[in-house]
């Protein structure tokens, strides 16, 4: 039996480090009739006890889990078909039920538009609790289910805690440790008990663990979405580790940049290792452009070196500390722009049509139209001869 599943939690008193969100997550439980949000989304990193803990309050508080998976879930019939009926069906052999989906910021892709609608409309009418577990909750694709959930942080585990739980299992399982090796084990781990004890099983075969074991120890891809990558570039202690990290990673070259950009101020606080990361960066920018200019696409391969081992290995120690990663603002900042300027443009359009003027010089002028208008007796006359929008009437009025 895997380790993980052998050895997880069946009371809270088993559950480590999580003392704070495991009372939220106990009065969300106790008071969910009361409770004005009816489902808990519960998120952190990977490994941190999200789902375990789950299981094992059920087991405490001798309630039937319900638990779904991303297959069961890939369009609104099937929504409704899975979780509205565990919803709708009274439970056979206990009091009470709780629904579990893991995992949901991985639910929905492109073809599943409307499955988070679904979800919160379920929500609102659930008679039973529903918690959610999520790595990265704060995707907006999940921004509906935000609104309507209690939301719980799981702390990262810090690697004492992991130590402490190895330890425990190498008495149990009769393993020979070196403490060195053990703690070594629990501190690449980088908070994720769960992959600490997949490898305790793998490298302890012979019921040895030393470091020579840990020399042979490959990172499992962690690069399922971006947030993942991140991590894996920014905690890991070797170019090795660093190298894969963006091998997986879906989403365009150009945003990659944006990403890492956004992000690495938060997690490289010393000046020097920021300014080296940086470096990275803008060489990776640089083979970009002669990508663009002259196609040599064989210099790809560079740029994703320097964006994964070349700004991993800029850092001069790891940051022990957990950085909740953040989307990119510079496109959103990008798109609200254009917006506001294709609003100004369609304006100084009407102007320039009532005024006989050119579109170029009605831009110019509308400081002083926009003055006017705000200090006219009359302002419902230019509404009509110019048919103005609300938005436009608003945007006058600034």
């Amino acid at each position: 039996m895997p380790f993980p599943l052998k050895y997880q939690p069946q009371t809270e008193s088993d559950i480590l480090g999580q003392e704070e969100p495991l009372q939220k997550l106990n009065h969300y439980l106790t008071n969910f009739k009361t409770q004005k949000k009816k489902a808990a989304l519960i998120y952190g990193p990977i490994g941190c006890g999200k789902t375990s803990s789950i299981h094992a309050l059920a087991k405490q508080t001798n309630a039937e889990i319900i638990e779904l998976n991303s297959s069961q879930l890939r369009n609104e019939e099937g929504i409704n078909s899975t979780i509205g009926q565990a919803l709708k069906q009274q439970s056979l052999f206990f009091q009470t039920k709780i629904v579990l989906i893991d995992e949901i910021d991985n639910l929905f892709g492109r073809q599943d538009r409307g499955a988070t609608q679904t979800i919160t409309k379920l929500i609102q009418t659930t008679n039973y609790p529903i918690i959610m577990t999520a790595n990265d909750p704060f995707d907006k694709k999940l921004s509906n289910l935000r609104k309507v959930s209690e939301m719980i942080e799981f702390n990262k585990l810090p690697h004492t805690i992991i130590a402490e739980k190895l330890k425990l299992v190498c008495q149990l399982e009769n393993i020979q440790y070196e403490d060195k090796a053990l703690n070594t084990l629990a501190r690449i781990q980088d908070g994720d008990l769960r992959g600490a004890l997949i490898d305790l099983q793998l490298l302890t075969q012979n019921k040895n663990l030393t470091s020579e074991n840990l020399e042979h120890l490959t990172d499992r891809k962690k690069t399922d979405n971006i947030f993942q990558a991140l991590r894996l570039i920014f905690k890991a202690t070797t170019t090795k580790n660093s190298l894969r990290a963006l091998d997986n990673v879906d989403i365009p070259l150009n945003e990659i940049f944006l990403w890492l950009d956004e992000n690495l101020p938060k997690e490289y606080t010393q000046p020097e290792a920021l300014n080296n990361a940086y470096q990275q960066l803008s060489n990776a920018d640089v083979f970009n452009g002669r990508i663009k200019r002259q196609q040599h696409w064989r210099f790809l391969v560079y740029i994703y070196n320097f964006l994964s081992a070349g700004i991993s290995t800029a850092k001069i120690k790891k940051n022990s500390q957990f950085i909740q990663y953040q989307p990119t603002r510079r496109i959103l900042k990008l798109w609200q722009a254009k917006m506001r300027h294709a609003k100004k443009k369609d304006l100084a359009l009407k102007v320039a049509h009532a005024t006989h003027t050119s579109q170029k010089q009605a831009i110019q002028h509308l400081p002083y139209f926009q003055h006017i208008f705000r200090n006219t007796p009359n302002p419902q006359l230019f509404i009509n001869q110019l048919d103005l929008s609300q938005d436009e009437v608003d945007w006058l009025n600034k």
